[in-house]
């Protein structure tokens, strides 16, 4: 469990100015916990008695181990894959890769859906069937290909669906964003400074951002109206994409049933675009 979710788990047994300086330690996670305990506690207005009454009651022995927790988790935030595979390579059972990568994987998946909060993916579902907003979907060098998947089905199952070119192009593919307009964003560690600019852009035209990420959480949770973290770690070099694929297809699912009467109508179009463009093989 990160620091984070393990923070947010003992929100409700929180005092209003734990929750503040809670909010603060999320806000510029986790930057904002590297400094002094004084520093940390001016920066969310509160005393530095109730940062440690609220690590205490959150399983943290002291400050140090606080920091140390939050200097570790940063370390694995900006590991490179060299680093990474290091990071597991003495530790790996004697068995197939097969096994202990899809077993790995298949936990992730299942932890990171575990961690969903349905009223939020409903709420997210209910953004992306919304006829009356555009929606933008972006990610980056290896989760852009998610972002393509994600774009190629609501085009299908709607109108007004747009890719985000990456490159230097992409300020051309936002100048159309208006207030209440919906930007997708997949990023992952080590978070891109491209997406987090564009999500910055989009954030102050008054778009409502959804941030598909991993469980530290890119910045880019900051501008996020939605943020859904997903387990990405296991035994190579690169981190894996299945739960945030597991997660998109999930949302995939339920905005085609809400808008089913569309997606029907679209679907005999394009149809019948595929008949005349013999796109596929007929088998009579």
């Amino acid at each position: 469990m990160t620091v984070s979710a393990r923070l947010i788990e003992h929100r409700d047994a929180m005092t209003p100015s734990e929750r503040q300086l809670l909010n603060t330690l999320l806000d510029d996670y986790p930057i904002v916990g590297l400094g002094s305990i004084t520093e940390l506690a001016s920066a969310a207005a509160v005393s530095t008695t109730t940062v440690a009454r609220m690590l205490q009651k959150t399983g943290f022995d002291g400050f140090p181990q606080f920091q140390s927790a939050l200097r570790a988790e940063l370390k694995e935030m900006i590991s490179d894959p060299i680093a990474k595979r290091n990071v597991w390579k003495t530790d790996l059972p004697e068995e197939h890769i097969l096994n202990r990568y899809s077993r790995q994987g298949i936990e992730n998946q299942q932890r990171s859906l575990d961690e969903v909060d349905p009223g939020d993916f409903d709420s997210l579902c209910s953004l992306l069937s919304d006829p009356d907003r555009t929606i933008f979907i972006t990610g980056g060098r290896i989760t852009g290909t998610v972002a393509q998947y994600l774009y190629l089905h609501l085009q299908m199952i709607r109108p007004q669906v747009r890719l985000v070119a990456s490159g230097g192009s992409w300020p051309h593919d936002l100048l159309d964003i208006r207030p209440g307009d919906v930007v997708v964003a997949y990023d992952v560690r080590r978070y891109e400074n491209t997406t987090l600019q564009m999500a910055q852009m989009c954030h102050d035209k008054r778009a409502e951002i959804v941030l598909f990420t991993d469980q530290w959480r890119s910045p880019i949770h900051r501008l996020a109206k939605h943020t859904f973290a997903s387990r990405i770690v296991v035994p190579s070099a690169w981190d894996t994409c299945l739960p945030l694929l597991m997660l998109t297809e999930c949302t995939i699912a339920a905005v085609q049933e809400i808008l089913w009467e569309t997606v029907k109508t679209r679907t005999d179009a394009l149809e019948t675009a595929f008949d005349q463009t013999k796109l596929f093989r007929k088998f009579t």
